[in-house]
């Protein structure tokens, strides 16, 4: 192994990508496994109890290239109830922030970062890409 790839796999090593799911959701459970088959380190979040921060829903907006919805579980019972299908537009990007960072069942899952890298929801070829991107 040449020495940048053995740097790149150390840090992997140090940091392990953050996915925010819940045990029960079958895109997290393939998503996890995706990652346990590339020998990818990671932790599971707890997403209902610990939903993504502020700071880390911003993040994930910009790589989203700012598409509000894209973070909102938009099949969930939660989104349904709180009939964020008409709601949602009329929210300004601070208040929806704020709902999602308080309201993990509104987060669109499994959500994961790494570094400046991420991807919510689970496509095959999205996660793929993002596995790439940390070698």
């Amino acid at each position: 192994m040449d020495p940048e790839s053995k740097n790149n796999q150390d840090r992997r090593s140090r940091n392990p990508v953050g996915v925010y799911e819940y045990k029960g959701c079958g895109p997290c459970r393939k998503a996890i496994a995706s990652l346990e088959a590339k020998g990818v380190p990671y932790e599971r979040i707890p997403i209902r109890d610990q939903p993504p921060s502020l700071e880390e829903l911003k993040q994930m907006l910009e790589i989203l290239q700012g598409n509000l919805k894209k973070l909102f579980n938009t099949s969930g019972g939660d989104y349904k109830e709180m009939n964020l299908k008409e709601v949602l537009p009329t929210w300004t990007e601070k208040q929806a922030l704020e709902a999602l960072s308080s309201h993990g069942n509104l987060v669109k899952r499994p959500f994961a970062l790494h570094g400046k890298n991420g991807v919510i929801g689970f496509k095959e070829p999205e996660w793929a890409t993002f596995l790439d991107q940390m070698r």
